[in-house]
């Protein structure tokens, strides 16, 4: 018998080990990297793009990766993950006021941007029509993996980052039927019956979302599991339901998992700030590996011909396209000039466009890989400009907030035998329950301070307890008061003492 083919030889152990080894280094490098993107205001994509095309075959490893449907099922699989750590992350309170204008700048705007971009790369690059509208609507998403990571660091204003923020968690799903529909064989006959897919699916997802985000909050909220380290698990795993119910009822799972993982985090679950960490850090493994298989798909020493097509497309998307459909969509809501400025500026690509860019190379339509190129360079090139620039262009137009009392930390941990709840409250800088007095507090009956830690030592407060910055404060309250309890304690970090007599409560507008 002859020796096996290379194809054919099992995975052996060593094979395992050194795929852990390079996994292991390259997750190292990223993490590491991350704070280079922190300190340059780049968004963390472009490192691990740059990991990913190093990596390939014009990069030092040499590895040859060619494989679009692979990529596109790995980018839906991370893009998953990445919205529902958006979505956990997004306070119901900045985003209700905004809903209506941020809905009609997903859909209408994404229609606009379309448009315009298409019309530019026609008639300013040449593309024909098919390939000219198939690169507008997959640039027209905004990222939620770029949104959040640049939003979060610059102190906007509540309607700003909420309008941005749900944008980019609503303009997946119609830029994913737009793009699939361009791609099947044949024109669109009646652009009517598009439309009514689009919003069919956008009511499916919508629906199925909201009904597993609150059935999944509401078990958790009731049901005590054995450990604590459950909860995270249960609550990814709620909002991945959420995508697979939305994609098999033939509707949009992305803004299914979005909206149900919107719900689960404000609901105020068990272990909260576990889950959380659990859910970012899940957020950032998907991210890197998206983005470095991304890097890995593109051939740089192609992408010659393509730069000066994408750096034209890309103008008319930056300068025209954004700016007219901000313009246009939030027309009836009168928003404030340097808002829709900014919000126009604020229009994020990063892995999305890229991963979307990967379905005509796997449907087979002609000029595909050129397609690819384009996007991958116009992605690269305007993320580079508009990352850096948003907390200047931010701090230009005064639109950053000083001063706002920071949002008080409350792990909840159920005592299901007792009937009740421990919650783990700690006093952050610039709380205002810093110097207030555990009296003062004013907990409904049933609720109680029963221990505070101070700079390393743990003490049973007195009434006349005056509270500090940094302390943790350990708060027992029975089943039926447990809201009520949670509720008081963010009216007095937020308003004071004189929380409630002054109309300050827990929720700010």
């Amino acid at each position: 018998m002859g020796p096996i083919p290379e194809e054919e030889r099992p995975l052996t152990v060593h094979h395992l080990n050194q795929l852990l080894l390079v996994c292991s280094v390259v997750l190292l490098v990223a993490v590491a990297a991350v704070r280079v993107s922190s300190r340059s205001g780049l968004p963390s994509l472009l490192v691990y793009l740059g990991i990913g095309v190093l990596m390939g075959q014009d990069g030092i490893a040499h590895i040859q990766f060619n494989s679009a449907a692979t990529t596109q099922v790995m980018g839906y699989a991370a893009l998953v993950v990445i919205l529902a750590e958006g979505g956990l992350g997004t306070k119901w309170k900045e985003v209700r006021p905004v809903l209506p204008s941020a809905s009609v700048l997903a859909t209408v705007g994404v229609a606009i941007s379309v448009g315009v971009t298409a019309a530019g790369a026609h008639y300013l690059v040449g593309l024909e029509w098919r390939q000219a509208f198939i690169i507008g609507a997959v640039v027209s998403s905004t990222d939620a993996a770029a949104v959040f990571s640049v939003l979060r660091k610059i102190p906007l204003p509540a309607r700003v980052t909420g309008t941005l923020e749900a944008e980019s968690g609503f303009n997946d799903a119609p830029v994913v039927i737009l793009v699939v529909a361009f791609c099947t064989a044949g024109p669109v006959e009646h652009w009517y019956l598009l439309l009514g897919e689009i919003v069919l699916e956008l009511v499916i997802g919508a629906a199925l979302g909201l009904a597993v985000g609150w059935f999944g909050s509401w078990g958790l909220r009731h049901v005590a599991l054995p450990a604590s380290g459950l909860y995270p698990i249960a609550v990814m795993a709620i909002a991945v339901t959420a995508y697979a119910a939305g994609a098999l009822a033939h509707g949009s799972g992305f803004l299914a998992v979005y909206l149900a993982s919107m719900i689960l985090g404000n609901a105020r679950l068990p272990h909260w700030p576990a889950t959380r960490g659990f859910a970012e850090g899940l957020g950032w493994i998907a991210q890197i590996g998206m983005f470095v298989v991304l890097g890995l798909l593109v051939t740089p020493h192609d992408l010659g011909d393509d730069i000066v097509p994408a750096l034209v497309i890309g103008l008319v998307l930056t300068m025209v396209a954004r700016p007219l459909s901000v313009v246009l969509s939030l027309a009836p809501f009168r928003v404030p000039r340097p808002e829709r400025i900014l919000m126009s500026w604020a229009g994020l690509r990063g892995a999305v466009p890229i991963i979307l860019a990967t379905i005509p190379m796997v449907n087979g339509v002609a000029g595909s890989r050129r397609i690819f190129n384009i996007v991958f360079v116009l992605v690269v090139v305007y993320t580079l400009i508009q990352g850096p620039t948003l907390p200047w262009l931010a701090r230009t137009l005064r639109l950053g907030e000083k001063g706002e009392a920071a949002d008080l930390g409350i792990e909840s941990a159920p005592l299901e035998r007792l009937r009740g709840h421990l919650l783990s409250v700690t006093v952050p800088e610039g709380s205002r329950m810093h110097g207030v007095e555990v009296s003062e507090l004013r907990l409904p009956p049933g609720a109680a301070v029963t221990l505070v830690v101070r700079e390393g030592k743990s003490f049973v407060p007195l009434p006349s307890t005056v509270l500090r910055h940094g302390d943790e404060l350990l708060v027992v309250a029975t089943d039926p008061v447990r809201d009520a309890a949670e509720r008081r304690l963010r009216a007095v970090a937020h308003g004071g003492k004189l929380a409630g007599w002054l109309g300050a409560d827990g929720d700010r507008g």
